[in-house]
C-alpha cells in the first residue's frame, strides 16, 4: 500500500509538473525535457534496482515508446497547415531523399569504424538515429492548427519528424534482416526484404492512413450537421484515430508510424479550417507531453542506475560525431540551393533532434533479433539523446528567437 501512495504522489507531481513547467521555462535556456531528466536522476538516487531499466523491462520499454511516438506523430501531422505538395513540401522532400541516407550511411560508418561496433550493429544505429524525434522537437516545430506559426524551418522539422519516423523502419529492418539470417547470406533475403519491408510496408502505411483519414474526414465534417463527429467537441477522439489507424495499418502489415501521421494529414485535407482540428491537437499535445514526461523521468532513473556503463570513450567521440557533424553536414546538403536564408539552412541541419524514437527503434530490434553489443547500444544511443536533450534543449530558444528577428528584419 505505502509503494502505492508513493507512485500517486509521484505521478501527481508529474502530472502538475507537465502543465505547469513549459510557462516557467519558456524564456529560459532549459527544456522540459532536461528538468524530466534531472527529475529521474534524483528520484534514481531513491529507487534500488532501477539500473539499466530498458535492458531489464524490453517489452515495456517497447510499447510505451511506442505509443508516445505514435500520439507525438498525430499531434505533428494535425498542426500542419501547409497543403501536402511536390513544391509546398520541398524542404521535407529535400531532408527526406538526401539528409537522411547521408546520415544513415555516415552513423554506420562512425557506429562501426569509430565506436567498434560490428557492422549490422552499426547499421541498427544508423537507422534508429537518422530520424528527428517527433517527441523532443517540439520547441522547433510549428505552431497548433491555424496559429500562423509555420515559417519554413518550424514547417521543415515538423514534417520531417513526422515521415522520417516511418521511413526509418525499412532500415531498421535491413538490420534486423542482417541479423537473423547473415550479411554471407543477403541475396537470399534481401529481395524479401525490399518487396515486404520497404515496398509493401511503405504502400500499406500510406495508402491505410490515408483511407482512415478520409473515412474519419467524412464522418467528422461531411455527414449532415446533427451526426457530424466534429460536433462532440471531444478532444479524446484524437486518441481514437491514433489507435485506429496505427492498428488498422499493423493488422495490413504496413508501417503504422507513417500511417498515423498520413492519417492527420487526410484529416487536415478534407476541411482544412475547422476548429475541431485545435481542439484534437490540444488534446494530444497534451498527452504527447505527459507521456514524454513520464519517459524522460525514467530515463533519468536509468542514467542515474548505470545505463551509460557499457559506454566508452571512443562511444562518446562517435556520439558527439553523429550530434556535431553528420547531421549538420548532411542537413546542409539537402538544403543546398534551397533558396533558403543562410541562418535558416544552419538551423534547419543542427535541429535534428534524437529521442524517444530512437529508443523505441533500439527496443524493437533487440525484440526481433539477437545483435551483438546490446549493452553498447543502449549505452551509445542513452548518450546521443542524453547530450541532443541539453545541447538542443539549451539552445533553442536563443536560436530561434534569433531567427525570428533576422526574418522581421528582411521583411
Amino acid at each position: 500500500m505505502q509503494v502505492y501512495i508513493i507512485i500517486l504522489c509521484v505521478f501527481g507531481a508529474v502530472v502538475l509538473l507537465t502543465a505547469w513547467l513549459p510557462m516557467v521555462l519558456k524564456e529560459m535556456p532549459l527544456s522540459l525535457p532536461i528538468v524530466c531528466v534531472l527529475i529521474g536522476v534524483l528520484i534514481g538516487y531513491g529507487v534500488p534496482g532501477g539500473e539499466a531499466l530498458p535492458l531489464r523491462y524490453p517489452e515495456i520499454t517497447l510499447r510505451l515508446t511506442e505509443f508516445v511516438v505514435i500520439v507525438a506523430l498525430m499531434g505533428a501531422g494535425l498542426k500542419l497547415d501547409r497543403p501536402l505538395g511536390w513544391r509546398t513540401w520541398r524542404i521535407t522532400w529535400r531532408l527526406l531523399a538526401i539528409t537522411m541516407p547521408i546520415s544513415i550511411a555516415l552513423i554506420a560508418l562512425v557506429g562501426h569504424g569509430l565506436a567498434g561496433l560490428p557492422l549490422v550493429s552499426a547499421l541498427l544505429l544508423a537507422a534508429l538515429l537518422a530520424p528527428t524525434d517527433p517527441v523532443l522537437a517540439s520547441d522547433v516545430q510549428v505552431g497548433p492548427p491555424g496559429s500562423g506559426e509555420e515559417d519554413d524551418v518550424r514547417f521543415g522539422l515538423t514534417s520531417e519528424a513526422g515521415l522520417n519516423d516511418g521511413l526509418a523502419f525499412p532500415f531498421t529492418n535491413l538490420a534486423i534482416a542482417a541479423a537473423a539470417g547473415g550479411l554471407a547470406a543477403a541475396p537470399e533475403w534481401l529481395g524479401d526484404w525490399a518487396l515486404e519491408d520497404v515496398l509493401w510496408k511503405l504502400a500499406a502505411g500510406v495508402a491505410v492512413g490515408w483511407l482512415v483519414g478520409k473515412m474519419l474526414g467524412l464522418l467528422a465534417f461531411r455527414l449532415p450537421h446533427r451526426a457530424q463527429l466534429s460536433r462532440t467537441g471531444d478532444g479524446f477522439v484524437s486518441l481514437g484515430i491514433t489507435c485506429l489507424s496505427y492498428g488498422l495499418t499493423e493488422l495490413a502489415q504496413g508501417y503504422g508510424f507513417l500511417a498515423v501521421f498520413v492519417t492527420a494529414l487526410a484529416l487536415r485535407h478534407e476541411e482544412r479550417s475547422h476548429e475541431f482540428h485545435e481542439t484534437l491537437h490540444e488534446f494530444a499535445e497534451q498527452l504527447e507531453r505527459l507521456l514524454m514526461m513520464v519517459v524522460l523521468v525514467l530515463f533519468g532513473i536509468a542514467l542515474e542506475g548505470g545505463l551509460l556503463d557499457a559506454l566508452t570513450w571512443s562511444g562518446a567521440a562517435a556520439g558527439l560525431l553523429v550530434l556535431l557533424v553528420i547531421r549538420p553536414a548532411a542537413g546542409l546538403a539537402g538544403m543546398a540551393y534551397s533558396g533558403l536564408p543562410r541562418d535558416e539552412r544552419l538551423i534547419l541541419s543542427f535541429y535534428g533532434i534524437r529521442g524517444i524514437g530512437s529508443f523505441y527503434y533500439l527496443a524493437y530490434a533487440l525484440d526481433e533479433a539477437p545483435f551483438e553489443g546490446a549493452t553498447q547500444l543502449w549505452a551509445l544511443t542513452a548518450f546521443i539523446v542524453l547530450t541532443s536533450i541539453v545541447l538542443h534543449g539549451v539552445t533553442v530558444t536563443a536560436v530561434i528567437g534569433h531567427m525570428d528577428r533576422a526574418r522581421n528584419a528582411r521583411r
